[in-house]
């Protein structure tokens, strides 16, 4: 089956990716350096993204996060971490899950309720705003971040096609 939300967990996945490997070129101190405005180092905000998303996960498949962020994680940690987080996406959407289902998180004596579609949401809208800031990081760095946008998606896996007409 295809969810409406397919195309927005892949490019979630991809543009993830992407970013990390364009980090790759960096050195330590500039992977650890802080940069303000923005969440943290990269590192640390790469770490967080993958993270979290792994926690977001939690809610709909109960399986530990792959990624730690307060544990010490390689780019290609995180980058494996982040190719697992879509395979599970996948299945999931695959599911249809029902957009309000209650999902329940609950703390020591709290709980706190939310639907299934805003959990999805918070999912793709937090990995976008942590991306932009990584892009943020990379420029302070003099460094050009790669093309990660919705177009340049659709551009990599061609999922568009002008017609002549």
């Amino acid at each position: 089956m295809t969810s409406l939300l397919d195309d927005a967990f892949a490019h979630h996945v991809w543009a993830t990716e992407r970013l990390i490997d364009a980090c790759g070129q960096l050195a330590s101190d500039q992977l650890q350096a802080p940069v303000p405005g923005t969440y943290g180092p990269i590192m640390a905000t790469l770490a967080h993204l993958v993270s979290s998303d792994g926690w977001y996960l939690s809610f709909f498949r109960e399986q530990p996060a792959p990624i730690d962020e307060e544990s010490s994680v390689t780019l290609a940690d995180l980058r494996a971490a982040i190719a697992a987080n879509g395979a599970v996406w996948r299945d999931i959407l695959a599911g249809d899950p029902d957009p309000e289902a209650d999902l329940v998180e609950r703390g020591d004596g709290w709980e706190f309720h939310q639907p299934a579609g805003l959990r999805l949401a918070q999912a793709i809208h937090h990995g976008t705003d942590h991306r932009s800031q990584v892009c943020t990081a990379l420029t302070s760095h003099g460094i050009e971040p790669p093309e990660i946008d919705l177009w340049a998606y659709r551009e990599a896996t061609r999922r568009t096609r002008a017609i002549e007409g």
